[in-house]
């Protein structure tokens, strides 16, 4: 199954729309000296200049000198971008943990801004690797309560969404999917909630949904923000209020619910009941597809979290 989807992968790589920034070059910079650490969602990569490698161009004209570390999962941009598909989920946040523990630029704390699947991998990194510490976490589009469904997917030219899709359909929890398919580790199907709690690789580890890891709860805490941005228009992520921490009502697959209906919440078992009141908790909204926004916007209500 993953030499042809690799194969497909190549046939990807040229044809995936990932990420929109447009509008006007942003001018006038700003002193800045928190560093910032990004990571890039599925079909991305680290440094694809229509991407990332823009969005770290854009911060570090606007606020200058800031040290800006957009993550490689890999050893070139194609593994790193294939690594976005098959890499076990938890050996990528061990790595990342690693890199940062290891850059003495980011030794007295970083800012962290995830985009789609890579906003819920730096969550993981910061309930588990408090050190060196992460001070604000923007979540652009993550998926924090999982996804069930791929309604559209960059790259559907090419057969990978399709395979992918069939993969988690006849079998997400399955040992050689969720080892061998990063998507299947933060699928969460409200119809199967057991086989979910007790197979997720990922996902139901980080929402503490076996146990609650104390560790886990006041690790994410020790944030001073985490903002979470909501695409109104989304047509990849299903259900789109996971972008806000919300998701389906376990037991079926129609209605929603919020992240403070939820039991997560209701119970604290994450601590993001006790972050809300202390005012860590910021949600906004843009109007747009997925990952689709305007340098403005960006910089109207992104950019303040980083100065």
């Amino acid at each position: 199954m993953r030499a042809r989807m690799t194969a497909a992968l190549l046939c990807f790589l040229l044809a995936a729309p990932v990420l929109l920034v447009a509008g006007s070059p942003v001018n006038n910079s700003n002193n800045g000296t928190v560093p910032l650490v990004i990571w890039h969602g599925m079909g991305d990569s680290c440094c694809n200049p229509l991407s990332m490698g823009s969005i770290k161009k854009m911060i570090e004209e606007d606020i200058s000198g800031i040290y800006v570390l957009s993550l490689m999962i890999g050893k070139n941009v194609v593994e790193d971008t294939e690594n976005g598909f098959f890499m076990d989920v938890n050996e990528q946040v061990s790595m990342v943990c690693s890199q940062l523990a290891q850059d003495p630029q980011l030794k007295g704390g970083y800012n962290a801004m995830g985009f789609s699947q890579g906003a819920q991998f730096l969550r993981a990194v910061a309930q588990r690797c408090p050190s060196p510490p992460m001070k604000t976490l923007i979540s652009v589009g993550g998926q924090h309560q999982g996804v069930y469904g791929l309604p559209r997917c960059p790259g559907e030219s090419s057969h990978i969404c399709d395979m992918i899709r069939k993969a988690l359909n006849n079998g997400a929890y399955t040992d050689m999917v969720q080892k061998h398919l990063v998507q299947a580790q933060y699928w969460h199907d409200p119809l199967n909630d057991d086989l979910y709690k007790k197979h997720s690789l990922f996902l139901a580890d980080i929402n503490q949904e076996r146990a609650v890891n104390e560790t886990y709860k006041k690790n994410l805490q020790l944030l001073e923000k985490f903002v979470m941005v909501k695409f109104l228009q989304d047509t990849v992520v299903d259900p789109v209020d996971t972008e806000w921490f919300g998701f389906l009502k376990s037991g079926q697959a129609k209605e929603t619910e919020t992240l403070q209906e939820s039991v997560l919440y209701k119970e604290d078992r994450l601590g993001l009941a006790a972050m809300e009141k202390a005012g860590k908790l910021d949600f906004l909204a843009s109007n747009g597809d997925h990952l689709q926004f305007t340098r403005e916007w960006f910089k109207a209500n992104l950019l303040p979290y980083l100065q």
